[in-house]
Formats: C-alpha cells, structure tokens, sequence
C-alpha cells in the first residue's frame, strides 16, 4: 500500500491531511515519470527515511528511461509500419482511380495476419 488509509467524510469522500496530500502529488509525479507502483513505493521509503539516497533513486531512473527507451523504438517501428500502409493506398487509390473499387490491399494483409506491411 502506497498510502496510509485516509479518514473518510460522512459522504464517504476521501480526506487527505497534508502528508497524504504531499505523497499524492509525489505518487502522480513518479507515474507521469514512468514509474512502476513497486517502484514509487521504493521511493516513498527513501524519500521517507533517507532522503541522501541518489545512487538508488538514479538506478531506478535509469530502469525507467529503459523502459521509455524500447517504447520510443515500438513506436518508431509502428510509424513506419502505418507511413508503409498508407504509402501502399494512396499507391493503390492512384492505380486504380479510373477503375471501379477493389478490394483495399491493407484490408486484406490485415484478414490474412501477417503483420508485415510491404511498401
């Protein structure tokens, strides 16, 4: 558990004091970087009982740059998989504008499961 169990309104709302509060906004900051829960639980620990510990901190830094590192490569591979695609239709729409439409070619490598486009 990240958190402590806040006290509850009689509505049933959630009340945060001032330490809750600050550990939220340290949880959304450490997600919008990337962090893994087990990982921002790591860093509440630090944070809390000792706050002089880069060396940690910068391992589980690089962990997460890693990890934003092979997603930037998925999507560059996905970039040039769909610029290959839509290369492939406008190709095609352009043979074929004179002649009554076919079947789209993307349509069809997609039916058929194979993932690779061809440009």
């Amino acid at each position: 558990m990240l958190l402590k169990e806040p006290l509850r309104s009689e509505g049933g709302f959630r009340i945060f004091d001032e330490e809750g509060v600050r550990d939220l906004k340290f949880i959304r900051k450490a997600q919008e970087l990337g962090f893994a829960l087990s990982e921002i639980r790591e860093l509440l620990v630090l944070q809390r009982a000792s706050p002089q510990a880069c060396s940690h901190v910068r391992d589980l830094l690089g962990k997460a740059l890693g990890r934003v590192q092979e997603k930037i490569g998925d999507l560059t591979k996905l970039e040039t998989e769909l610029k290959a695609a839509l290369r492939k239709c406008n190709r095609d729409l352009r043979r074929t504008a004179h002649l009554p439409e076919t079947a789209c070619p993307v349509l069809e490598e997609l039916g058929r499961g194979n993932g690779e486009q061809g440009a």
